[in-house]
């Protein structure tokens, strides 16, 4: 099994799990966190499938971009662009990240 397969996430990205998606483009998917945070909380995905933020390279310079940019349209359409928002990358096992494939938390909806 190589790792694409294996992923929930690349699994989200394709199409072949179901999520509760928010948007999404050629590059990545935003879709509703299963055990939210906050009032909002979305997981920006990139389409190609990165192990985690550690594993980027300066490849990768326009898609962390295009996550950060995802963030902002997260934002406005969550409705919590003007009020403030958190973007939130986990890296490795020490910064609890559960899912071996790159992501960011948008969170919002209240002062955090």
């Amino acid at each position: 099994m190589d790792e694409r397969s294996g992923c929930i996430f690349c699994q989200i990205a394709d199409g072949k799990k179901t999520a509760d998606i928010v948007y999404q483009d050629d590059y990545v998917v935003a879709f509703k966190d299963i055990y939210p945070r906050a009032p909002v909380h979305v997981v920006i995905i990139p389409r190609l499938h990165i192990a985690a933020l550690s594993a980027a390279n300066t490849e990768h310079i326009e898609l962390l971009g295009r996550m950060m940019l995802a963030a902002n349209e997260v934002a406005r359409r969550e409705g919590i662009f003007q009020a403030g928002f958190r973007v939130i990358v986990n890296t490795g096992h020490d910064g609890r990240q559960e899912i071996l494939h790159l992501h960011s938390h948008v969170l919002g909806g209240r002062r955090l």
